[in-house]
């Protein structure tokens, strides 16, 4: 077998091994340096016009993973025993002419006063009219939150690839996560909130059945 035989092999038996872990191991710890890979794949990742909007909070605190855990009902059993939780939270002021866009491209990519200048107009015709993103607040939180989940999928299969289970987690309630991220004076007075939530560690116990999936014929089309 080929080097790249083998690697493909190697990502596809990383996909087969991947399963929503309902119950995690709560003796097993992640090793640092594997969950800081993780970290790094999440904060590689690509997004829209390069705003990384996102916010990875990894919460250790027993305390806290229990308050969450009340309010979330696909992951009652995953929030306290699983190795580490991340709290994926999504940009609200991502629009064309914010200070955290101006930031990005200015600090962050270094771009210069005049290059930048040309942005915010293109922006606008991009998020106002080919996107129709503006037309109200949650819109917009929306579109961030699609980016976030990039970064679920990429930390997720990584994860996968060096044998650490996860589990994303949207059965939460929202208003009520909220209101305790809040609380703990985690979403920078407004500026970020709750897109998903990621639990990792090792299974308690292997999967019932085989991952099933459709037939790849199933879910592509081809127009030649």
């Amino acid at each position: 077998m080929s080097n790249t035989s083998a690697k493909k092999q190697e990502i596809l038996d990383a996909f087969l091994f991947r399963h929503a872990t309902k119950e995690f191991d709560p003796n097993r710890i992640i090793p640092e340096e594997d969950f800081q890979f993780i970290l790094e794949t999440g904060r590689l990742s690509p997004s829209s016009v390069g705003f990384e909007p996102w916010q990875f909070v990894v919460v250790q605190n027993q305390a806290l993973r229990e308050k969450l855990a009340a309010v979330s009902s696909g992951g009652q059993k995953q929030i306290p025993a699983a190795s580490h939780v991340v709290l994926i939270l999504a940009r609200k002021d991502v629009r064309y002419d914010s200070p955290y866009v101006e930031y990005m491209y200015k600090e962050v990519k270094g771009m210069s006063e005049e290059d930048f200048a040309l942005l915010p107009g293109r922006y606008k015709i991009f998020q106002g009219e080919n996107q129709r993103l503006l037309e109200n607040e949650r819109t917009l939180f929306d579109w961030a939150s699609k980016q976030t989940y990039i970064a679920l999928g990429n930390m997720m299969t990584a994860a996968a690839q060096i044998g650490i289970d996860s589990c994303p987690i949207e059965g939460f309630n929202y208003d009520q996560v909220h209101a305790i991220l809040e609380e703990e004076g985690l979403l920078e007075n407004g500026l970020l909130d709750i897109s998903v939530i990621a639990a990792f560690g090792y299974r308690a116990h292997e999967p019932k059945r085989e991952k099933s999936r459709q037939p790849l014929e199933k879910v592509t089309r081809w127009i030649l």
